[in-house]
């Protein structure tokens, strides 16, 4: 069995890809347009004018694969009851990417030591997704 984070962006997939490429080297494995789809989707199922949104991606950061789409394309995205955890080597991983995940985002936790990790904090990147930043082992 495999579980796997599928974030719809309502229109703003494509921003966070390249958020994610940056901020986190993401890999993008798979991408298709509304417009590139064999079938069309169902009336009202997306926004008038969504063609060139996506309808589906898969991009890898580290050994995880994110899917991700701009759904109804809708621009109510809303993510709520749950963060990404991302587990980095050491503290200077962590301070790279919980900065570049904070940048126009908001912190949570600031990064910091805490009772179980030399590095953890919690942050809500630009696109509304929570992450926790963890290094792995006691403090």
């Amino acid at each position: 069995m495999l579980v796997q984070p599928y974030l719809f962006f309502d229109g703003r997939c494509e921003e966070a890809i390249n958020f994610y490429r940056d901020a986190l080297g993401a890999q993008v494995s798979m991408l298709m347009r509304f417009k590139e789809s064999p079938e069309p989707p169902p009336p009202g199922a997306v926004a008038p004018g969504s063609g060139d949104k996506i309808m589906h991606a898969a991009f890898t950061i580290g050994d995880t694969t994110v899917m991700a789409s701009d759904g109804g394309c809708s621009s109510q995205t809303e993510f709520k009851g749950f963060s990404l955890s991302i587990t980095v080597d050491d503290a200077a991983a962590a301070d790279r990417v919980f900065t570049a995940l904070a940048d126009g985002g908001q912190v949570q936790m600031p990064l910091g030591q805490t009772f179980f990790s030399p590095r953890f904090g919690m942050v809500v990147d630009r696109f509304g997704v929570g992450w926790m930043v963890i290094v792995p082992g006691q403090a």
